[in-house]
């Protein structure tokens, strides 16, 4: 799997860290709307993660009808391939290891990394 960033391109948070993180020539920009993941990428992410509600945007707009706290793993596998807004961003995808979100903490994590 290539180590890639994976972000959405109309979102202005997404945007100011992709500037913010100068990340090498070496990594993958993908547009989450463009080239959304595919099943078996959310799994692999769920196998490094633990979990695919580590991969949920709680803040999605879709989900403000929806109980967060009773939806199952499966209910959301379904959820994050029905529609990219479901999908936490960014993600770094680097090296076999996933940094998910735009916490100050993971943005410098990222910024650590390169």
């Amino acid at each position: 799997m290539m180590n890639q960033f994976i972000y959405l391109g109309s979102c202005d948070t997404c945007k100011r860290i992709i500037k913010e993180v100068n990340l090498p020539k070496n990594i993958v920009l993908r547009d989450i709307k463009k080239v959304p993941l595919n099943p078996d990428e959310l799994k692999l992410f769920k196998d490094i993660t633990g979990t695919f509600r580590s991969l949920l945007n709680n803040r999605a707009q879709k989900l403000k009808n929806i109980d967060k706290s009773t939806l199952s793993e499966e209910k959301i596998f379904l959820l994050l391939n029905e529609h990219y807004t479901y999908l936490k961003r960014p993600i770094l995808h680097f090296n076999g290891q996933l940094l998910i979100g735009n916490s100050k903490k993971n943005v410098e994590a990222i910024k650590n990394i390169f």
